[in-house]
């Protein structure tokens, strides 16, 4: 009966944490669906060590772990079917809206960054754990979340230069363009 109780437990984690544990993946990655198959995945790895969660109160970021690991694990073992271009294509926005926008500008310049680099900018700035929390999470000392974070940061901002010089680029080409038709 003990057993019974387990999957209890683990089910009633798993239904009353589910939306965070999946905005937390979706974080990580940046596919719907290959979140949700990272969380799938997390959850089973998960499941089979419950009870060796003594602290139940730091299950998230077991799963946040296991997640990270999971992803990293499929990132090294991923088929570099990938092309390098010059040119990113633009980002969809199905809505329209200025915050979905930039969220899904910052969804893709999060894809310019190492693993690594992601998951630190994701838990101190989407997850806002502390420095100390982040390196716990992560089993790197601070030092090395900081300076990750540094670069990755300047990485990022490097990026966002570098697209709106190309946006500002292709406008002055339009309208020179609109000109030349005139």
């Amino acid at each position: 009966m003990a057993s019974s109780g387990k999957v209890l437990d683990f089910e009633e984690y798993v239904r009353n944490r589910q939306d965070a544990l999946l905005r937390s993946a979706r974080r990580l990655v940046p596919d719907p669906i290959d979140a949700q198959d990272l969380l799938q995945t997390a959850l089973v790895r998960t499941y089979g060590r419950w009870e060796g969660i003594a602290d139940k109160s730091l299950a998230d970021a077991y799963l946040r772990r296991v997640m990270i690991n999971t992803r990293t694990e499929w990132w090294r073992a991923r088929k570099l079917d990938e092309v390098p271009t010059e040119q990113l294509p633009d980002a969809s926005v199905e809505d329209g809206t200025e915050q979905h926008a930039d969220r899904a500008l910052l969804m893709d310049v999060l894809g310019v960054l190492a693993p690594k680099q992601r998951s630190v900018v994701v838990l101190r700035h989407w997850e806002q754990m502390s420095t100390e929390e982040t390196a716990e999470a992560l089993g790197m000392s601070t030092g090395t979340v900081k300076s990750t974070l540094h670069r990755a940061l300047a990485r990022l901002r490097q990026e966002l230069e570098s697209r709106d010089l190309d946006f500002h680029a292709l406008e002055r080409n339009e309208r020179g363009q609109e000109r030349c038709a005139a």
